[in-house]
């Protein structure tokens, strides 16, 4: 079949991959322009893009989809289908009429729960217990369009945004190219969604990853994971911020942000119910550590609080 695919990050270059591999003639990649990086601030090409370049195939790098210029370049890419994945672009209806087949979307949550910006995170915040790929027949508007095909796993008690990430990227590669073949045999049936059931995953932002010792450790333990790796998770150590990368849920009791024990173990910290032990942090200059690395240069005493 022939293809324009659309994406930008890691997620998005796992279908692209999985979708040369299996013979798909991608006439056209679209990713979002090269974005300052590191230190050095150098432009950074996309994953997409790294990707789609080794392979030889054509890129294009708009701002916009609605310059008509960028229309007619998609028109004379001769595509039987747009398929797209974390692409960072509004997709206007012109665009959307383009594809003989349509355009079709790889959304990384069971659709309607979870549409929009930051599905794999809103999920673990929720303690949802599972969640997945639904591949989706795109439409005027946020992540609307009817149900294509769906898949589900399981969200384990471990699993970060990284790891839940990566899981899901590998599943929503199997899950286009299994969609393509289904539309090829004419055996994809569209599902409406249900809007009565709809949530929204709002785009994550620094200030939200504050900890707010007030709440039961069950709920900051599972914010950690969601924002592992981004924003991270943070709270304030005499002044300074303190990044948390690992934690869980011990008993404890006391004001709220009040350390309780500090050992190789693990900081523990009383919380609105019960108290999170610290396993895994980072000063704002220094590098992830254990909580042993961490306590072996640097003293933090029981009823010190953080915040």
């Amino acid at each position: 079949m022939r293809l324009i695919f659309a994406g930008t990050p890691e997620f998005a270059a796992t279908a692209l991959h999985a979708l040369i591999a299996a013979g798909h003639d991608i006439t056209l990649v679209l990713t979002q322009p090269d974005r300052p990086a590191s230190r050095g601030m150098r432009l950074k090409p996309s994953a997409v893009k790294t990707l789609a370049l080794a392979h030889g195939l054509p890129v294009a790098q708009p701002p916009t989809l609605k310059d008509p210029m960028e229309q007619t370049r998609l028109r004379t890419a001769g595509t039987d289908a747009m398929v797209v994945a974390a692409y960072g672009l509004i997709l206007p209806q012109a665009v959307l009429d383009i594809p003989r087949l349509g355009c079709f979307n790889i959304h990384a949550s069971l659709l309607p729960r979870w549409r929009g910006a930051a599905p794999i995170q809103r999920a673990l915040l929720a303690g949802d217990r599972d969640t997945g790929i639904t591949i989706m027949q795109m439409d005027a508007g946020l992540d609307i369009g009817a149900i294509l095909l769906e898949k589900r796993i399981p969200i384990s008690d471990t699993d970060t945004a990284q790891t839940l990430h990566d899981k899901l990227a590998r599943l929503g590669a199997e899950s286009i190219v299994e969609a393509l073949d289904l539309l090829q045999q004419g055996r994809l049936t569209p599902t409406a969604q249900d809007n009565t059931r709809a949530t929204y995953a709002a785009k994550l932002t620094k200030d939200e990853a504050r900890v707010g010792w007030h709440k039961p450790a069950a709920e900051i333990a599972r914010a950690v994971r969601a924002y592992n790796p981004y924003p991270a998770a943070f709270t304030l150590l005499r002044g300074e911020a303190l990044k948390l990368w690992a934690a869980d849920t011990v008993a404890g009791k006391g004001a709220p942000g009040t350390v309780l024990a500090a050992d190789k173990s693990g900081i523990v910290v009383a919380c609105g119910a019960d108290a999170l032990r610290i396993t895994e942090l980072q000063r704002a200059s220094g590098k992830r550590l254990s909580t042993a690395q961490f306590l072996a240069g640097a003293e933090i005493n029981s009823g010190e609080r953080l915040g």
